[in-house]
């Protein structure tokens, strides 16, 4: 599981969007897009990139008068802390499930390593 990736997700502005709008009642990708202004499009891609974190679910399939399939989407997401002091940055998530869960109850340490090329001129 790739911490920092994880972390980032809540920095961004429409997966933070979709974890507002799902945060109380499962809701579509259409629904989501329509009310908070995301296009489609980005909407299913965050949708992907949440759902792989493990911090939004499908809870649930329903038919649409069109016959159509229609995923209803939850956040997982309690609480999120991100902590930096000192050139360390720890992050910790809380997942509605409340026991231990894939982030487990402890802080992580995102390890920050340099690029290959750090800037220096060789």
């Amino acid at each position: 599981m790739d911490m920092l990736k994880t972390s980032q997700l809540l920095t961004d502005e429409y997966s933070v969007k979709i974890l507002t709008a799902t945060v109380r009642q499962a809701r579509s990708a259409q629904d989501i897009a329509h009310r908070f202004g995301i296009p489609i499009a980005a909407c299913y891609r965050r949708i992907k990139e949440l759902e792989a974190a493990g911090l939004l679910v499908c809870q649930e399939r329903r038919l649409s008068q069109q016959g159509k399939r229609v995923s209803y989407y939850i956040s997982m997401l309690k609480n999120a802390y991100v902590f930096f002091e000192d050139g360390h940055l720890r992050v910790k998530f809380q997942l509605k499930t409340g026991g231990a869960d894939r982030f487990g109850t402890d802080w992580h340490e995102v390890k920050l390593e340099p690029s290959d090329d750090d800037g220096r001129e060789g």
